[in-house]
């Protein structure tokens, strides 16, 4: 006579945990264990972990048939989260463990092969995932799961302590948006006023910025304490952060505190590596950004069909990637700061010493960007060496501190407008252009400006609408209600070095 079980688990795709049922027949036949409903090899190989834990626990493994089912047959299915699911399945199919302890419980963990449950990547996105289908996710013992009700298994010999009344624990994780402390500071870093306005302008407007300079000029050293300007995440920000960190098995904690992530990945990274891929289907380094911000330094010797396929998350946001029988899609909202040097040899126009690069030279690396890459790009800005003296005043110049306070300011303001227009807005691009130009409020003098400076600097359009909202920024920032002329100005010498 057959033996039937069926429990709840789940498996990712993309961001997004999507509920699996585990049915289990233990009957007559041949001896056997297998598993089918589009199960990888790596579910496949949970078979061994299974009945090797079960012997470590002393539980009863059956000499019978045993068939497991993952449904939807059609849902691929990959990971080692099916190991404690099906384990489970099969001792309340045979009695051994009362089944009515996971009857509104979504099971996701790995076995060691002496029955420990072992945490898997993503457990953030399963728990969400649990909440969200209405039961709680049983799996190993977690802490940092914002909030979400668990079922804490250690190992399967503890199942015997469990009981029908309230046989879980609920542990939870803790928010402390705001709470993270980054050490570095833009004192540490003598002169580079300019750099530091225009880091103020990109933090207050998430402006993507491309910093071009010599070696030893601080472009590194400026990046690494851009996020200390940044406002904290939002409860909504760190959730879908900490989702994605969560699924790539990375840690979380200082996102959980409010901290942006930042992501360098070294020039060498592939476009997976970059963009996201594998199987199953990872965040690459721009979803792992989003929200925060992607720092590529070096960046002329990244291999420009990597560079160009940043395109598209700059302009939508979000990232699909696309396989034969699937469509994945992550967010990627990140801010882009990028560092290069001038040229190959890294002394083009340096005041102290000649560059050594032919024409040749100059040109393939000029064009290793690429001129559509460099078009999004709002802001671009040469950085110098120090002044001796400068570096014998260092810790003594603008701190993140009084920076950070002038980005905060220019946010409140944003949001504040962006909370009034809410609902009245256009959609598409037509209707996002449209709105830069209704919040800048441009009198004739600045429509004039305006028209004469893209003229002169042979802006896109792309260029004009990201000029402007750079503008803004910069009004912003002064607590000026339109933009003017001056703002105007400013915002285009950031482009200048572009258009050339």
């Amino acid at each position: 006579m057959s033996q039937r079980f069926r429990l709840k688990s789940m498996t990712l795709q993309g961001m997004e945990a999507i509920p699996v049922s585990v049915e289990i027949d233990v009957g007559p036949g041949l001896p056997g264990f297998s598993i089918i409903g589009a199960a990888d090899h790596v579910v496949q190989e949970s078979k061994e972990r299974v009945r090797s834990a079960l012997r470590h626990c002393d539980f009863n493994m059956p000499s019978a048939k045993i068939v497991v089912n993952l449904a939807p047959a059609m849902l691929r299915k990959s990971g080692t989260g099916f190991d404690l699911p099906i384990a489970l399945a099969l001792l309340c199919a045979t009695g051994q463990v009362n089944g009515l302890l996971f009857k509104e419980a979504f099971v996701v963990g790995e076995l060691s092969l002496e029955g420990e449950v072992q945490p898997i990547q993503g457990m953030l996105a399963y728990a969400l995932g649990a909440k969200e289908a209405g039961g709680f996710l049983v799996c190993s013992p977690a802490s940092e799961l914002m909030g979400c009700t668990v079922g804490a298994v250690r190992c399967l010999a503890s199942l015997d302590d469990l009981h029908e009344k309230d046989p879980w624990c609920a542990p939870f994780g803790s928010l402390h948006p705001g709470s993270a402390v980054n050490a570095l500071d833009f004192a540490d870093i003598a002169g580079n006023e300019v750099a530091k306005r225009a880091l103020v302008i990109a933090a207050a407007g998430r402006h993507n910025t491309l910093m071009i300079g010599s070696p030893g000029s601080g472009k590194t050293m400026l990046a690494q304490r851009f996020p200390s300007i940044l406002p904290p995440l939002t409860e909504t920000e760190i959730q879908e952060s900490a989702v994605l960190h969560s699924i790539a098995g990375m840690d979380i904690s200082r996102i959980l505190e409010g901290e942006p992530p930042i992501r360098s990945p070294h020039h060498s990274a592939s476009a997976a590596g970059l963009m996201g891929g594998g199987n199953p289907i990872r965040p690459g380094e721009v979803s792992l950004a989003h929200n925060g911000v992607l720092f590529l330094d070096e960046m002329s010797e990244f291999t420009p069909s990597v560079l160009q396929q940043l395109r598209q998350p700059l302009e939508d946001g979000k990232l699909c990637i696309v396989r034969a029988d699937r469509r994945i899609w992550f967010p990627a909202d990140f801010l882009l700061i990028g560092a290069s040097n001038p040229c190959p040899c890294g002394f083009l126009g340096d005041p102290e010493r000649n560059c050594t690069c032919t024409d040749a030279q100059l040109a393939r690396y000029a064009n290793r960007i690429g001129g559509p890459l460099l078009d999004r790009m709002d802001i671009s800005l040469e950085v110098w060496r120090s002044k001796p003296g400068e570096v014998l005043r260092t810790g003594m110049g603008l701190s993140s501190h009084d920076m950070r306070d002038q980005v905060l300011s220019a946010r409140e303001r944003i949001m504040f407008r962006e909370r009034k227009r809410d609902g009245d807005a256009g959609s598409g691009e037509q209707g996002k252009d449209r709105r830069i130009l209704d919040e800048c409020g441009l009198g004739d003098a600045e429509h004039k400006l305006l028209e004469s400076l893209s003229n002169a600097s042979m802006l896109s359009g792309r260029g004009i609408m990201r000029t402007l909202r750079v503008a803004r920024t910069i009004a912003d920032l002064e607590g000026s209600p339109n933009v003017k002329c001056e703002h105007l100005l400013e915002a285009v010498t950031y482009r200048m070095k572009e258009a050339k």
